[in-house]
């Protein structure tokens, strides 16, 4: 174990969730630092080093988008948001908006830190001087460098563009990327309306690379979002 326990900043308001993570990060190793209004959030995050921010989106004093835009201008550190609000259109501001990834509340510790263990990977694998990843699951493995895709132990052909896209959902293996951040890393700003050519080359993606197409383990689906490479 790392003699540094990670550092999670926890923008939120409500004290019942504040006490409940405060007791189970740090029984698993984590350092929780607590803000409850997003100034504080703000400030906590510019006078520390911190790993991972938990962001509720209903906080007191301005709305949790705001503080994602506003940690967005000079840090990268990875912003996971926690809220109870479960709508599609409020996932896809938040990811859009910067956030690296979304719970909705009520959540079950075990998926909490299985999405904060992916938020750390991810970031480590993006410090400047690292060396493009190599992405395994199960028996997928994807090395972006290589150009080269191995599932159930055959090495498969995909087009440049599946393998873009693929190389793209590897780099944030955990994280849902939107409809639009998907459409525009690929094809290009001109194309953000054009979710007819993501569902068309994750079809095809699916056929290459999944034991079961229409029971994907691989390449997941948040409905009315994006999609998701499985993380663990």
């Amino acid at each position: 174990m790392s003699a540094t326990p990670p550092v999670v900043l926890l923008i939120e308001d409500d004290p019942q969730i504040r006490r409940f993570l405060r007791a189970s990060l740090g029984a698993h190793g984590y350092e929780l630092v607590e803000a409850v209004t997003g100034r504080d959030g703000l400030a906590q995050a510019a006078a520390r080093t911190v790993d991972v921010v938990l962001l509720d989106l209903g906080l007191p004093d301005t709305d949790g988008l705001e503080v994602t835009r506003r940690l967005r201008e000079w840090s990268l550190v990875p912003i996971l948001v926690i809220s109870a609000r479960g709508q599609e259109a409020d996932k896809v501001a938040a990811l859009d908006a910067g956030a690296d990834d979304y719970l909705t509340k009520p959540f079950s510790l075990p998926e909490l830190l299985a999405r904060l263990r992916a938020a750390r990977r991810r970031a480590a694998q993006a410090a400047p001087g690292q060396d493009e990843p190599v992405y395994v699951v199960g028996e997928l493995r994807v090395d972006v460098a290589r150009h080269q895709v191995v599932a159930g132990g055959r090495e498969i052909h995909l087009t440049p563009t599946e393998f873009k896209l693929l190389a793209l959902l590897a780099r944030n293996a955990g994280r849902v990327l939107t409809h639009r951040q998907l459409l525009k890393e690929v094809w290009g700003q001109a194309y953000l309306d054009n979710t007819h050519h993501l569902r068309v080359q994750m079809h095809g993606l699916r056929h290459k690379l999944e034991p079961e197409p229409a029971r994907p383990r691989y390449l997941l689906t948040e409905p009315g979002v994006g999609y998701r490479l499985q993380a663990e």
